[in-house]
């Protein structure tokens, strides 16, 4: 049996998860960037001895538009697949359902879903560090019941994950990165861009209309040249403050 570990992580916390969960399975292990367009996913066919783990954050309570786009370019096959929805301690709302539906529609079949937190991409005051040594312990027994369900059931139930049908309209926090001094316009940021918003030619340059926050041009620059403005990210912060500050707890589906 084959385990491809299928990701979207722009600033890495969902990789962290999904590299956790893998790991967990005994079983030859392939990755899948999704952030990687220079991959084909439409040449990937999956079988019913295959498991899946598919990995995504939460944009707004939504999976984000062009990781389903590369998605949605995969055939299931009655592969396996285990649903991750990662989130910034806010709330992962219709993640784990929107992906469900959409694989179920792929041909694959949804044997376990969790939902993770890591910390927030942009406001990183919220769930700093995690995951971190608790959460980790967590998340390697939700692997090891997952086992168990492998084991045991030959007959898969319809798998039951939180969300609403239709979707909450998919929306994304508006902070767009901006360039400081230091800004070697190495291009890195424009070349990893998932949604090309950024100019390769001029890297100081962005298409506003196009960026998603996700980060990674934060995430990646070298000389750390690019930030959100500090007074937009405090108004926000503070709005958000009420609902992220507490610690919420990870969740397994079965």
């Amino acid at each position: 049996m084959k385990l491809f570990e299928i990701y979207f992580s722009p600033t890495g916390g969902t990789k962290k998860v999904a590299d956790l969960i893998s790991k967990q399975f005994d079983y030859e292990r392939i990755e899948l960037d999704l952030l990687n367009e220079m991959e084909d996913f439409s040449k990937f066919t999956f079988s019913e001895k295959d498991l899946c783990i598919i990995a995504t954050p939460s944009f707004g309570g939504r999976v984000p538009m062009v990781a389903m786009s590369n998605i949605k370019k995969l055939n299931g096959n009655g592969s396996k697949v285990i649903l991750v929805a990662t989130y910034g301690n806010r709330a992962y709302e219709d993640v784990l359902l929107e992906l469900k539906d959409t694989l179920t529609t792929l041909g694959f079949v949804s044997i376990a879903a969790i939902a993770a937190v890591t910390e927030h991409s942009i406001m990183h005051q919220f769930a700093t560090g995690r995951p971190d040594l608790q959460d980790k312990e967590e998340l390697i027994k939700f692997s090891d019941k997952i086992k168990e369900v492998l084991k045991e059931v030959k007959d898969t139930k319809d798998l039951y994950v939180p969300g609403n049908n239709p979707y909450k309209e998919y929306k994304v926090i508006p902070l767009i990165p901006e360039v400081r001094e230091g800004c070697s316009k190495c291009g890195l940021c424009a070349i990893k861009c998932p949604v090309n918003a950024i100019s390769k030619e001029n890297p100081t340059l962005v298409e506003k209309e196009k960026c998603i926050s996700c980060m990674r041009c934060v995430s990646i620059c070298p000389s750390k040249s690019r930030s959100v403005n500090k007074g937009s990210l405090l108004a926000i912060s503070k709005k958000l403050e009420k609902v992220c500050s507490e610690r919420k707890m990870n969740e397994l589906f079965l």
